[in-house]
């Protein structure tokens, strides 16, 4: 039997074009490392491996071969199901590069090891049956379902599903799922509600939590700054946050 303290445990994450600097990978890299109990092989798949830390090891983005539409989509990571994902094998963790962690990734190894595919429940559609991508944790090549039905059409799987991870969710219709409280999204679940965000910083993530995902705006600088950006004027009368400091105390 394998000594799971022992075991090394391989993490990925993905980062293409502009929005997100090495600065992004790098600190994800260090909060892992604090967060783990266990050797730890981390991976960034990416277009622009300049700045980031020696000690992660970088692969590059595949060749940009489907339509225009797709090149800043989360459709683009559907390479990760393929048969093989050059020298990975076995379970690896995929992190989003904008998010917090809060608390131990070991446990997202632990839980339900059968799994072959294991994600973080979608916050804002609890019981839906849709996974949250910010964090799920995969087994190479037994997910080629999912690849081969996005490669054989891709435009028609983003019009019948608006977006990768229901996409995902449905073409594989049953798997496993971590528990609620482990992941919670930055804007649903921390940010006070309106206009009480006037006046009160966002909340400290509770002790559960061991991810918190910044999807859309702000992002983690930004919202450390009290910035919600916001191109419709009248928008930004409700998305506004003061400073949240606390996130520079895991940020880093």
């Amino acid at each position: 039997m394998t000594d799971q303290n022992n075991s090394l445990q391989t993490v990925i994450c993905l980062k293409w074009g502009k929005r997100y600097g090495s600065e992004y990978v790098n600190k994800l890299y260090t909060m892992v490392q604090r967060n783990t109990k266990r050797p730890l092989r981390f991976i960034c798949i990416t277009d622009d491996n300049s700045g980031l830390i020696e000690s992660i090891e970088t692969r590059p983005m595949p060749a940009f071969e489907l339509p225009d539409i797709f090149r800043y989509s989360g459709f683009r990571r559907m390479f990760l199901f393929k048969e093989s994902l050059y020298d990975l094998t076995g379970d690896v963790l995929h992190l989003d590069v904008d998010l917090l962690v809060t608390g131990s990734i070991d446990d997202f190894f632990d839980y339900k090891p059968e799994a072959n595919y294991i994600v973080s429940e979608n916050w804002t559609q609890p019981g839906a049956g849709i996974g949250n991508m910010s964090v799920f944790r995969y087994r190479i090549g037994t997910l080629t379902k999912i690849w081969d039905r996005f490669s054989s059409d891709p435009v028609g799987m983003r019009v019948k599903y608006s977006n990768s991870q229901t996409f995902c969710s449905r073409t594989l219709g049953e798997f496993a799922m971590y528990p609620l409280e482990w992941c919670i999204g930055f804007k649903t679940s921390l940010i006070p509600a309106w206009p009480l965000r006037y006046f009160i910083e966002p909340k400290r993530p509770p002790a559960k939590v061991r991810v918190v995902a910044f999807t859309g705006k702000p992002d983690m600088d930004e919202a450390m700054r009290g910035e919600w950006p916001e191109k419709k004027r009248i928008k930004r009368f409700y998305k506004f946050i003061r400073p949240t400091r606390w996130i520079a105390e895991y940020w880093k």
